[in-house]
């Protein structure tokens, strides 16, 4: 078969779309199937790099990029002779049925309609436009998680007969034990020299760093830190304000840290903590995971499926739980290293072999 990619966020996002997109597509770049593949993109970036194996598609049209890419790559899949097109970020191009092309569509989440608070109401609106038609057109629908399945169905009246739950896996580079000479640099780079509870996510009100911050406070232990990594919004300035008010030490804000230092981070770590109030998957867990390093999630989304056993899940919301269990991992080396244990059998089944093989029968069943 002949099976192309909406690609775009596999060139041009460095965060979650883009980091699945390149996962999907490696993943089955590395089967030993004879499927060919197409990788369709309005631009390259000379910082993402696939086998020669994938055949890489500009637009061949003068109309706009995003008109292309929504509607305009129509023709360009039917010259390719396109047997499947998988739209691996929520959308298909507008008509694609009507080009006799099969179609896969990934949805992530339906985050902005369960919190529709946190996103523009224009942004609500051309959202619920796209996954919705998305949904309908598709001949299949893969959900990176049952909890996505479950709102596909419930939010979008979709039939989840239609609906295959696919999960992910993170980047290869958190898999390797890293040498403890470069552990200990990227520590001294971030002036980390005390152990430290590690949280990887967009400093954001949805990922619900306060509260940890906060559990953090409950501890009271100077012997321990805390180190929140990701990107910067309005959030934020809340939890520097509680920080001050509070005189708290031992808490670490670091914005911009590149990828190739977050697999040293969490391999030195001695516990993360994700309390992320909803989420499609969570990535972090598996990262986290795949470090060695134990996990403490939070209840209410799909967490306890990203980490199974091999995690410990509380209240998003109960401060003093989270305070608690923290303190349980951080006490207690057995725990620590049994949900460890636990999770590495855990992640197996998001291997990357594994995926290929998933998708591939989905591919051949439509």
């Amino acid at each position: 078969m002949r099976i192309g990619f909406d690609a775009k966020r596999a060139f041009q996002n460095f965060t979650g779309l883009g980091n699945y997109s390149r996962f999907i597509i490696q993943s089955l770049l590395d089967s030993p199937s004879e499927h060919e593949y197409f990788a369709y993109t309005p631009k390259l970036n000379e910082k993402v790099h696939f086998s020669n194996r994938l055949r890489i598609a500009l637009p061949q049209t003068a109309m706009p990029k995003s008109l292309w890419r929504s509607w305009g790559i129509n023709q360009q899949l039917k010259k390719d002779h396109i047997d499947i097109f998988h739209g691996l970020s929520n959308e298909l191009p507008w008509q694609i049925q009507q080009s006799g092309i099969k179609s896969v569509v990934t949805i992530h989440d339906l985050i902005f309609m369960r919190y529709p608070e946190l996103y523009p109401m224009i942004d609500r609106w051309i959202y619920r436009r796209k996954f919705k038609a998305a949904c309908e057109q598709a001949d299949c629908i893969i959900a990176i998680s049952q909890q996505t399945k479950q709102d596909i169905v419930e939010m979008l009246q979709i039939s989840p007969s239609k609906i295959e739950v696919v999960y992910q896996d993170c980047d290869p580079a958190f898999r390797k034990k890293l040498p403890s000479e470069h552990i200990s640099a990227v520590r001294k780079k971030y002036q980390l020299n005390k152990p430290y509870i590690l949280c990887v996510a967009t400093i954001a009100e949805r990922k619900n760093q306060l509260t940890l911050v906060k559990a953090f406070e409950a501890l009271h232990n100077s012997e321990i830190e805390l180190v929140l990594v990701g990107g910067k919004s309005s959030y934020q300035s809340q939890i520097e304000e509680y920080i001050r008010q509070k005189n708290l030490t031992g808490v670490h804000i670091i914005n911009g840290v590149p990828f190739s230092d977050l697999p040293a981070l969490y391999q030195g770590s001695s516990l993360s903590v994700y309390p992320s109030i909803f989420e499609g998957f969570g990535i972090p867990i598996v990262e986290a995971l795949h470090s060695g390093v134990p996990v403490i999630g939070a209840t209410g989304s799909c967490l306890e499926e990203a980490g199974g056993q091999g995690g410990i899940y509380v209240n998003p919301y109960d401060i003093q739980d989270l305070a608690h269990q923290i303190q349980r991992v951080l006490s207690d080396s057995e725990l620590s290293h049994s949900v460890v244990q636990v999770g590495q059998k855990h992640i197996a089944k998001f291997s990357s072999t594994e995926i290929a093989k998933e998708l591939e029968k989905i591919y051949k069943k439509i």
